[in-house]
């Protein structure tokens, strides 16, 4: 396989993954932004390949085009390519060029069902989406790291080499699953996230700064994480409700009454969700919970 490789899309993830592939040994081509000073930018930070606003045929020297816009432009991307397709003569690019060309997107909600249109011309469609955040600030520690794929074989095919690249864990998804393949990431990620924003102004109500609470509770998640990772869920599950502490339960309910009406609501709401995953017997936890719920 040719490990040549061009990028649409000149944000956060498609510069962290263009720089580490570069440093891998792929070959960077086109860098696709909207503006010229975008990818310029992109290059610079990739250290390699030449930039380029807007699509053309010069994006084609490379076998793998990586679109890593945002999930809303991706189809928008691919109505570019078609009208392409559809501008060119016959001593530019024809149809059957993208015969053996691969096209993977990195959204993590879509499926490849969205560069379908690119199939009737040759090309094989898939999608490659990194389990990983990506802050913009330096590029991101890959090494071990999920990467969700799906599509064509010869797509998958491509994405394995890829992630293989990159240091990471290329893992098949069902295309019907991807949605929840991300739904179950949003909720480990962006949800935990709100928790813990919440649990540290709770604790700088009870008097902590906002240093010493973001730290207690840093250092407290991960050693939870850890146990989860290293004993599983129910081992790892901690708190007055593992223990069938049930006072405790609701007055921590109680405490929160003076707080916005969303921390209750999410404490009784994560409360029923440990109760449903976690319990040994959810049946009985959840009727505990109903009776504190009347007694609130």
């Amino acid at each position: 396989m040719l490990k040549s490789l061009a990028i649409v899309g000149a944000g956060r993830v498609g510069r962290a993954l263009g720089k580490r592939l570069r440093e891998e040994g792929w070959r960077i081509g086109a860098v696709v932004a909207r503006s010229a000073g975008s990818a310029a930018r992109a290059v610079r930070f990739i250290g390699g390949g030449h930039a380029q606003a807007g699509i053309s045929a010069r994006v084609l020297a490379a076998h793998v085009i990586l679109v890593a816009t945002p999930d809303d432009q991706i189809a928008a991307v691919v109505r570019e390519w078609i009208t392409l397709l559809g501008k060119v003569g016959p001593s530019e690019l024809r149809p059957s060029e993208l015969r053996g060309h691969v096209f993977l997107h990195t959204s993590g909600a879509l499926d490849s069902q969205v560069l379908h249109p690119l199939r009737s011309y040759g090309a094989a469609v898939g999608s490659m989406h990194p389990l990983q955040t990506f802050s913009g600030v330096g590029t991101p520690p890959l090494q071990g790291k999920c990467f969700a794929i799906e599509g064509d074989d010869l797509a998958l095919r491509t994405a394995r080499a890829l992630v293989r690249s990159l240091g990471g864990r290329a893992i098949k998804i069902g295309a019907e699953k991807k949605i929840l393949y991300h739904a179950a990431a949003a909720l480990a990620a962006g949800h935990v996230l709100a928790i813990e924003e919440a649990a540290s102004r709770m604790l700088m109500s009870a008097g902590m700064t906002r240093r010493q609470a973001a730290s207690s509770l840093v250092s407290l998640s991960r050693q939870v994480l850890d146990n989860f990772e290293r004993l599983g869920g129910r081992a790892a599950w901690t708190g007055p409700l593992a223990r069938g502490d049930y006072r405790v339960v609701l007055a921590h309910a109680q405490a929160m009454s003076g707080l916005p009406v969303e921390y209750a609501r999410a404490y009784e709401a994560l409360n029923r969700l440990g109760a449903r995953v976690l319990a040994s017997n959810t049946k009985s936890t959840l009727a505990r919970l109903d009776k504190l719920a009347v007694a609130q």
